[in-house]
């Protein structure tokens, strides 16, 4: 039986980037569970699945594009350290979390670090990036 739209999958992945790093996997662990057309993963990922079997292995690339995007560079913003906390450790990498005027939480990672000001990126850590994917479908109900 092949997968289609509305199908529930089981999926099992390793996603690496162009340098061959991985960057996410579910090997050693429970697979990824989505409905296909549900848009629960990002619609390269699951198109690629779609027509596969149980059992079946494919490996894919998802330009940047259709991933999570380019890079914006307005979304990376230089802030006074005098705006945040005194007490915050803060250190190169670390994740932050900011609220929008809707409510909603922005995801910030700290990129570079002055003894003035903080570079916050709110771009996905995997925006610019073309990801590959090794997978496998492991079920379909």
């Amino acid at each position: 039986m092949a997968a289609e739209t509305g199908d529930t999958v089981r999926v099992h992945y390793t996603g690496t980037l162009s340098d061959g790093s991985v960057f996410d996997t579910s090997v050693e662990s429970d697979p990824i569970e989505f409905t296909l057309g549900s848009a629960a993963v990002i619609p390269g990922f699951e198109s690629a699945v779609i027509g596969m079997q149980v059992g079946d292995r494919k490996t894919f690339t998802i330009p940047s594009e259709e991933a999570y995007g380019q890079r914006d560079p307005r979304l990376v913003q230089d802030v006074p350290r005098s705006e945040l906390p005194p007490e915050l450790a803060l250190f190169l990498g670390m994740r932050l979390t900011a609220s929008g005027g809707d409510g909603r939480e922005i995801p910030l990672v700290v990129t570079e670090l002055t003894d003035t000001s903080v570079q916050l990126d709110a771009n996905h850590p995997l925006a610019g990036q073309d990801l590959t994917f090794a997978i496998e479908l492991v079920a379909v109900d």
